[in-house]
């Protein structure tokens, strides 16, 4: 049912497909390079992006559960790459390069710990298995690009140092109003997110909802993810040219999704073909025992961290296969970026040459009312999750 997996010498020093030599604009979240002039600036690009693959050996999830998420955690590693992409524009940069070997900043080292295969990193495979529960995914089972999504925003919760907003528009509609209520708690009715289920987190955050130090800001990041569905069973051909611009967006974070069954973080496109970093391949976990509180260093000072950016040219398939179920990610670190973001996929919808994957509202219809409040029945609920995360091959439309 997953692709076939690769061990981390197989990967390192295995034949990979170079990169394509062609005139076509190379996008990758929000840059534009010539294949034909810059291809040591892409690779240098995508070696940058944090990669998540399949581990084994790590401690017990819930502390009896699985030690591998080989075969299952692959849309949950794509969540993770998608929110370590926001926190490395979060904390380092868009621009921020990562060098092998080279001297590693402070905030490289405390995103990289929030991701280790541990019970008490903010964003590690445990928790999310484990949160997930809450969204009726048992530990082990496949996730959704909707589901992964729902669990990141109730985690992110408990990530003070972030301090992220992280939205997920639902229903195919982004609605401003609710983004900024949710970006500027000071303009009130913003109430604190219940998480729950998250189990231990980093320096016993009981008081997730205790206001950090920079509350009084004027805009909290927002990391925007959006579930759509771009079809039935493939997709649907006339989002093509809508989903490219995406990857052209400066505030671009890429998309998760993947084939059936199959996830990979999509970061750009050439042509016809989407770029992606595929996370089925199993490495070894990090030796949580050495964390104190990040990876152990090296002699040298420096964190072993080549595991974590994929070394080799990027993976790419043909636009045409991807699963019709995804979820697009944007980052607005200030509300000039959020606002800059609205009018970019304004012209987009007037532009024309492809329909719009998702609706733009200033506010939400009074006749409409949000999932989140919705009283689902479980069995309509189930029907409704399985919709958005595309595990079968067979689902209904259903309308509200």
């Amino acid at each position: 049912m997953f692709s076939a997996t690769l061990t981390y010498d197989t990967l390192r020093f295995g034949e990979f497909e170079d990169f394509p030599e062609t005139s076509e604009p190379v996008w990758i979240l929000g840059k534009q390079f010539n294949a034909l002039t810059e291809k040591d600036d892409i690779l240098s690009d995508v070696t940058s992006r944090l990669w998540l693959t399949y581990r084994k050996n790590f401690p017990p999830i819930g502390g009896t559960g699985p030690t591998s998420d080989t075969g299952w955690g692959c849309m949950l590693r794509c969540g993770q790459m998608i929110l370590g992409e926001a926190l490395i524009c979060r904390h380092l940069g868009r621009d921020w390069r990562w060098v092998r070997g080279q001297q590693q900043r402070e905030e490289y080292v405390s995103i990289l710990n929030a991701f280790i295969d541990k019970k008490d990193s903010y964003y590690s495979l445990h928790q999310i298995a484990q949160m997930g529960v809450g969204e009726g995914k048992s530990i082990g089972q496949w996730y959704g690009p909707n589901t992964v999504a729902q669990v990141l925003k109730k985690l992110a919760v408990f990530d003070t140092w972030s301090r992220l907003a992280v939205h997920v528009a639902m229903d195919n509609t982004v609605v401003i109003e609710e983004i900024k209520r949710l970006c500027m708690p000071w303009l009130g009715g913003a109430a604190c997110a219940e998480p729950g289920g998250a189990g231990e987190l980093n320096g016993g955050l009981e008081g997730a909802c205790a206001l950090a130090e920079e509350e009084t800001a004027l805009w909290k990041p927002l990391v925007l993810l959006i579930p759509l569905r771009l079809g039935l069973t493939d997709i649907n051909e006339a989002y093509i040219e809508t989903l490219k611009q995406c990857f052209m967006l400066p505030q671009s974070l890429g998309v998760i999704g993947g084939k059936p069954n199959s996830a990979h973080y999509f970061i750009g496109y050439v042509g016809e073909e989407l770029i992606y970093l595929d996370p089925h391949t199993t490495q070894p976990a990090v030796d949580p025992h050495t964390t104190q509180p990040a990876v152990e260093p090296c002699g040298d000072g420096q964190v072993p961290d080549d595991s974590y950016h994929c070394q080799h040219p990027p993976c790419r398939m043909h636009i045409c296969e991807l699963d019709p179920s995804i979820a697009a990610g944007f980052f607005c670190r200030t509300e000039d970026d959020f606002d800059d973001w609205c009018m970019r996929i304004r012209r987009l919808s007037c532009r024309g040459g492809g329909l719009p994957m998702f609706e733009l509202i200033n506010s939400q219809p009074s006749h409409l009312t949000t999932l989140d409040v919705l009283n689902l029945t479980p069995d309509f609920s189930g029907r409704l999750e399985r919709f958005f995360d595309s595990e079968d091959e067979e689902f209904e439309i259903l309308s509200l």
